[in-house]
């Protein structure tokens, strides 16, 4: 870092050296994980990392860190420690013999650390909009104002087909929880400050994972960009796209909205759907033709 430009390669990402900031650049390869893929490329200013180290890796390598400091990270914010070591966007693997150059950036990172605790703001910009995924029950989608669930008639319970498709402004959030597609269980809820049902495939605000559903490198980015769109701290990007007027909505596919309207139908004639709601969803329905 004595010089601008210096740059690190390992497997799979290249850490570049600036006087401020270290850009990481992750190759998109199918060896590479996917997340790393997704993301690109991130510059990371020094002031949002709190430690560096350096360990002994697997089969001969070694393993530079960058630990970012609480809260500066969106991406880091909303993954709550659930991302594998492989997925880990601050982790360097390089081969042992440049375990010394290694050491000389360590050492120069080190010395340019001014604190380690956490931050007031997010320092790192949040994967910009618009950003989208499937979800099992349903498609999530985010123009940096509003989240949009979709609900799928093959997925969702009775539950979020009576409540509806949904819509969330950014301005009546509380903030995000994500809960890794590779755990049981794993799902992604708007927090609204307010009680929600405990299953969270009975949640309006909440989209469901599942096998192929919902993958960590598209879900986790979408999170992290909602959650600092929530704290105001989104990247510029995202702040641009929430001052763009509203467009106006497409008009829905009549085959769609025809299926939906047999499905609604069939929660009627099981008795999950009154009369009066029926009539009231079908009606709404319609006005989207």
């Amino acid at each position: 870092m004595s010089r601008m430009g210096d740059v690190l390669a390992g497997f799979h990402a290249a850490w570049e050296f600036e006087s401020d900031s270290v850009l990481i650049r992750y190759e998109r390869g199918l060896r590479t994980p996917k997340l790393l893929s997704a993301l690109g490329e991130r510059r990371i200013p020094l002031a949002a990392i709190g430690r560096v180290t350096l360990t002994e890796g697997r089969r001969g390598t070694v393993v530079l860190r960058a630990e970012p400091r609480p809260g500066a990270d969106p991406l880091m914010e909303a993954a709550a420690g659930q991302l594998k070591e492989g997925c880990d966007p601050y982790r360097l693997v390089l081969p042992a013999e440049r375990e010394t150059l290694a050491e000389y950036y360590v050492d120069e990172l080190r010395s340019r650390l001014t604190d380690s605790g956490p931050t007031e703001r997010f320092l790192v910009d949040a994967p910009e909009a618009p950003l989208s995924f499937k979800a099992y029950d349903g498609k999530a989608s985010f123009d940096g104002r509003t989240v949009r669930f979709r609900w799928f008639w093959t997925g969702a319970s009775s539950a979020k087909w009576k409540a509806g498709d949904q819509s969330f402004a950014v301005s009546a959030l509380s903030g995000v929880e994500w809960r890794s597609p590779e755990v049981f269980e794993g799902h992604l809820r708007l927090l609204r400050g307010e009680a929600a049902p405990a299953q969270a495939d009975q949640d309006p605000a909440t989209v469901v994972f599942g096998l192929g559903y919902g993958p960590v490198h598209e879900s986790l980015p979408f999170a992290a960009a909602v959650l600092a769109a929530v704290r105001g701290r989104g990247s510029t990007a995202a702040v641009q796209a929430a001052t763009v007027p509203a467009a106006v909505a497409p008009r829905r596919d009549p085959a769609d909205i025809a299926e939906r309207i047999r499905h609604l139908g069939e929660l009627h004639l099981a008795g999950l759907v009154t009369d009066e709601e029926f009539s009231a969803k079908k009606a709404e329905l319609l006005a989207e033709l």
